[in-house]
């Protein structure tokens, strides 16, 4: 025999091959023995008959022919004397090539301490020939099944809470505290990740107060959702509130923040979208920038509009500074809602009209969104959201409510 041509399944009619009566097809274990002995095989087959075993029983006579028939099978019964492997170097080729099927070793050497160094390579068993009749070789293959899968199922959950982990690591470090000491505005803070297999995103929001009567607040979007995004997610906050800590000129925060994007971005055609709103406390004013983001929402005097803020080209796409735009309030009563483009890009009603802007301002306008408390207001405005989508919104969602007065 060369290379991984397959030798026809040798005949066994007593062996586990027939289907059981009493038991469906999803309890039966698919169980493929590699052993070059005719003799020794036979042996298997006819154990696992005498004692009913619930067993398809396949056999291969060298590593190379298992390989081939290794797909889908529950365990591997593995003789470690093969043409083509001996010893453990066969147990580690097949535990590479299991695939999650357990590994049995099915061995003439009654050896305590082999046995010991099979299980300790990743072997879920070691049985001896001649010790084994047919109850003990298919409660030994069942236990051993169920080993796998229970140290499978181990694995998985840990890699869930190392990524939990990982991803509440990140959080931390996308959505901080308000850096802030003043009662003059009241800022609400507001995330929801997406339904992204649990994968957080690169939305990110700041607020840093930086003198007695000036704010500055960020919110901002990486394209993308993963780790990848949301580390540079966290770089471009962290890079931004050092900028702002550092009296860096506010024309010059935008530029410089792409810098960074650029430098430290995974791939050439990752972008950020992000806002920037400089208050001014004293004169009751903001300077709001848009690099590619959403406008923010006005809330003043029972009126809800969008800032006019000239839209801006993306972080990363083509460096040019955004054009400042200076808002003045009318009243001490106003409310600015910054929000990532989560939230309007669920859809409204059966076909492809999205909420986007208008929508959320009309919304914003109701009359019974005034009843609503302005520190629930963007969980509010999420539900309502939710409930135009027909279900939860596909992208991640951070928002920045900043009050002052009664904030409508």
């Amino acid at each position: 025999m060369t290379g991984s041509s397959v030798v026809p399944l040798p005949a066994y009619p007593h062996g586990g091959l027939g289907r059981h009566a009493k038991l469906p097809p999803r309890e039966r274990l698919r169980v493929l023995l590699v052993e070059d002995d005719e003799a020794d095989a036979f042996l298997v087959s006819e154990l696992l008959a005498e004692s009913d075993a619930a067993v398809d029983l396949l056999v291969a006579r060298s590593l190379n022919e298992a390989r081939a028939r290794m797909a889908g099978v529950d365990c591997v019964l593995l003789d470690l004397g093969l043409p083509d492997a001996q010893g453990f170097d066969g147990l580690r080729q097949v535990l590479d090539s299991a695939s999650g099927a357990a590994v049995c070793v099915l061995t003439g050497r009654s050896d305590e301490h082999l046995g010991v160094d099979a299980v300790a390579e990743g072997a879920q068993d070691y049985l001896v020939k001649g010790q084994v009749d047919g109850v003990l070789l298919a409660r030994a293959l069942r236990y051993a099944v169920e080993r796998k899968r229970a140290d499978e199922n181990a694995r998985r959950l840990r890699e869930v809470e190392l990524r939990q982990a990982e991803s509440a690591r990140l959080e931390r470090g996308l959505l901080p505290q308000p850096l802030m000491d003043t009662d003059v505005v009241r800022v609400h803070t507001f995330y929801r990740p997406g339904r992204h297999a649990a994968l957080i995103g690169g939305d990110f929001y700041d607020a840093v107060q930086t003198r007695p009567d000036r704010i500055d607040l960020i919110i901002g979007d990486v394209c993308g959702h993963g780790p990848d995004e949301a580390a540079l997610g966290v770089e471009l906050r962290v890079a931004w509130r050092a900028l702002v800590l550092a009296g860096v000129p506010d024309e010059q925060v935008l530029p410089a923040l792409e810098q960074v994007l650029m430098s430290e971005r995974p791939l050439r055609e990752t972008f950020a979208t992000v806002a920037t709103v400089r208050l001014d406390l004293a004169g009751n004013r903001a300077l709001v920038r848009l690099a590619g983001h959403p406008p923010p929402l006005l809330l003043s005097g029972g009126r809800v509009e969008p800032v006019a803020a000239p839209y801006g080209l993306l972080l990363g796409v083509r460096p040019r500074p955004p054009i400042a735009y200076e808002l003045q309030f009318d009243t001490e009563d106003w409310s600015l809602l910054m929000y990532t483009d989560g939230l309007i890009e669920g859809r409204v009603g059966d076909g492809d009209d999205r909420l986007d802007v208008p929508g959320l301002t009309e919304l914003m306008a109701q009359p019974r969104t005034r009843e609503v408390p302005l520190p629930r207001l963007p969980g509010w405005l999420v539900e309502r959201a939710e409930e135009g989508n027909g279900g939860p919104l596909a992208d991640d969602v951070a928002m920045l409510l900043v009050s002052r007065g009664e904030g409508r």
